[in-house]
């Protein structure tokens, strides 16, 4: 069992739960012996880099606890792309603070930049554990039922779609339509989430566009029309990183981040749902409005869930007791126990983090309806435990009185 200190970090954007994760790491962490001293990187490995530290030997336990269900990310973020010019003062930064145990909180990006940290002080001699605990809203890491944040934003857009699509029912003669956009880069589970909204007499969302599936104008200005005629305005909810057969995102941004993903929010560009709003004032001249929330989904802690609260914190937990176990080189992952007729619960289970990096999840094919307008029973199935009851909203009789 190595002896030393550990090394904890936050990365990408943030989720209302990832705090929450950093205080399971830190609590089993400090509890330990061979674990000497806990630092946190400020800003992601630019902290490391900039040699900024958090010592947490000295941080109050109040403080600590507070940190459940804060939003944001308490350590502060980072998207930097680790080059091979950066390594040599990573590695020198780990050897002064005796770096033994590299937790990093985070998605993709996050899991690829500790297996090379970890890959590249192993080839150096100096001997480190290196364990990712997942986290991402979008809901796309591979090896994983789901991920920490997902549910929490789930919620937050079934929640939004709901209200919004009571809204929209009631204001019909004045906008005919309304359109919600979700984050989401290229998976569709939190714009397939907004289906759960529907139940009691409440029938938005009526279209979902999901990045699996390429948009076809034509077929998207066919559904919307009947939809329209059938309910007497349409709810629109679309992810992010919708495209087009040839892989144009809908939203025209051409602006990329350092990871070359594009970013659909960025300056220069315009968003998927302003797009879409567009085609549709375009071709029938109806009055409509739409709603872009950005990171709001990533941050809304009034709507963290408890279940995800605990899992997150118990995904920190566990990355701990991995690396005390020798157990490096992997992602934390959750997984469904037990029979589909069962109460949902999780196990815990690990993927390696070269396979985490090199893949992402879209939606399977069987959560998605034929026409792709749509989610199938199979993804509500999926989802519902995760997203918990909705409120139950009065909706009036539709029926015209006799005199």
């Amino acid at each position: 069992m190595l002896a030393g200190n550990a090394l904890i970090g936050q990365s990408g954007g943030p989720t209302s739960v990832i705090n929450t994760s950093l205080l399971g790491v830190l609590e089993t962490a400090r509890k330990s012996k061979p674990i000497q001293r806990v630092f946190g990187m400020r800003f992601g490995i630019e902290g490391v880099l900039g040699d900024h530290l958090v010592d947490f030997s000295n941080e109050d336990a109040a403080v600590l606890k507070g940190l459940r269900g804060t939003p944001g990310s308490a350590l502060g973020s980072s998207r930097l792309k680790l080059k091979d010019e950066h390594f040599p003062a990573v590695l020198k930064q780990l050897k002064k603070y005796n770096i033994r145990y590299y937790f990093m909180i985070g998605g993709n990006d996050t899991m690829d930049t500790i297996h090379r940290v970890v890959k590249y002080a192993g080839e150096n001699g100096h001997e480190m554990i290196g364990v990712g605990v997942p986290k991402t809203v979008d809901n796309d890491l591979f090896g994983t039922d789901h991920t920490p944040g997902f549910p929490s934003a789930a919620r937050y857009v079934a929640m939004s779609v709901l209200q919004g699509g009571l809204l929209a029912k009631d204001m019909q003669r004045v906008d005919q339509f309304v359109v919600f956009q979700t984050v989401g880069r290229s998976a569709g589970w939190l714009p397939a989430a907004a289906a759960c909204a529907r139940g009691n007499g409440l029938t938005a969302p009526h279209v979902i566009l999901f990045p699996e599936s390429s948009f076809v104008r034509d077929a998207f200005l066919n559904v919307v029309k009947k939809a329209q005629e059938k309910h007497g305005f349409v709810s629109i909810v679309c992810g992010e990183g919708i495209r087009d057969a040839d892989g144009q995102p809908v939203s025209a941004s051409q602006t990329r981040d350092k990871f070359n993903n594009v970013e659909f929010g960025a300056m220069g560009g315009t968003s998927a749902a302003m797009m879409l709003h567009r085609m549709i004032s375009d071709e029938f001249g109806w009055r409509g409005e739409f709603q872009v929330t950005e990171s709001l989904q990533m941050c809304a802690a009034d709507r963290g869930l408890k279940l995800d609260l605990d899992e997150a914190y118990a995904c920190g937990k566990e990355a701990v007791r991995l690396a005390l176990a020798g157990t490096s080189g992997v992602m934390v992952t959750m997984q469904r126990v037990g029979k589909k007729t069962d109460p949902y619960q999780i196990g815990f289970g690990t993927i390696p983090l070269g396979e985490v990096a090199n893949h992402e999840r879209p939606m399977p094919d069987n959560f998605i309806s034929k026409d792709g307008f749509d989610v199938t029973k199979a993804f509500l199935d999926y989802a519902k435990p995760l997203v918990g009851e909705l409120p139950t909203y009065s909706v009036l009789a539709a029926k015209k009185g006799k005199a």
